[in-house]
């Protein structure tokens, strides 16, 4: 398994405070299967400034880390970019990373709403080759009581992560709800962990692709976990199936025959 979405670069965001928790993570995400994670600290949220420069000597630290520990997992770099004026300004700069080098940039929004200039700036990415993955839409305010806008997102051009911990019910019953919602539209083309703490907020991304071929069906799961792959080399996303009424509940019957 592919992970895209992770924290466990130590001391620069809200997720591993030190070495030892990054390699307790590493060690968390190689025995659950997870093969490649791209580490992704939080940039300009208003928080948390992690400039490519300083990403990209702490990716290569942490994998000569792993190395010597013996912990069969590959880090690669990325971040977590929060929407902001300056971004495209930023990414001139050669202070933004894609994923993987790829050209894929993890998007976050802010919590509370959309900008209104996500369409331009999707176009505005586009033209400098970029593709947008927005982190976690699920979680966004605005998306939840306007599931719709993440369409609008999406048919400008824009792809989506779900967190396995939003499946998973980590973030209460609503979110859970609208993260299951929006795979159904398909609106939803990857699966990550969002991984920050080895105990409040591990991995559990297996578990989500177990949960989500049991309520979805095979391919979507095979589609989202191709599509991670495909991400680390900058190749095309697939488009996931969208779930019509009846097909869930006809899903989960067929797994509770075969289980």
């Amino acid at each position: 398994m592919i992970d895209m979405h992770t924290h466990l670069l130590p001391g620069i965001d809200d997720g591993a405070a030190d070495w030892t928790e990054t390699l307790r993570l590493a060690r968390a995400a190689a025995a659950e299967g997870i093969t490649a994670v791209v580490a992704t600290p939080h940039h300009a949220n208003g928080r948390d400034l992690n400039p490519a420069c300083g990403v990209l000597e702490l990716v290569r630290e942490a994998n000569d880390r792993l190395a010597a520990a013996g912990i069969p997992l590959s880090v690669r770099p990325g971040q977590e970019i929060r929407v902001h004026d300056d971004l495209l300004d930023a990414w001139s700069r050669g202070e933004l990373l894609a994923l993987n080098q790829s050209n894929y940039v993890l998007i976050e929004l802010p919590p509370d709403f959309i900008p209104k200039g996500m369409p331009d700036l999707l176009h505005e990415l586009d033209m400098l080759g970029l593709r947008a993955v927005i982190a976690h839409p699920e979680r966004n305010a605005e998306i939840v009581r306007h599931p719709e806008r993440l369409g609008e997102l999406i048919e400008a051009g824009a792809h989506a992560q779900v967190t396995a911990h939003s499946l998973l019910g980590g973030f209460g019953k609503q979110i859970e709800r609208q993260a299951w919602s929006l795979c159904e539209r398909g609106w939803i083309h990857l699966v990550a962990s969002d991984a920050h703490h080895i105990d409040r907020r591990g991995f559990r991304l297996l578990q989500a692709y177990e949960r989500i071929e049991q309520e979805l069906g095979a391919v979507w799961r095979q589609t989202a976990e191709s599509n991670a792959r495909r991400l680390l080399i900058g190749g095309s996303l697939d488009n996931s199936p969208v779930i019509h009424a009846g097909e869930r509940s006809l899903w989960r019957k067929i797994s509770g025959i075969f289980t």
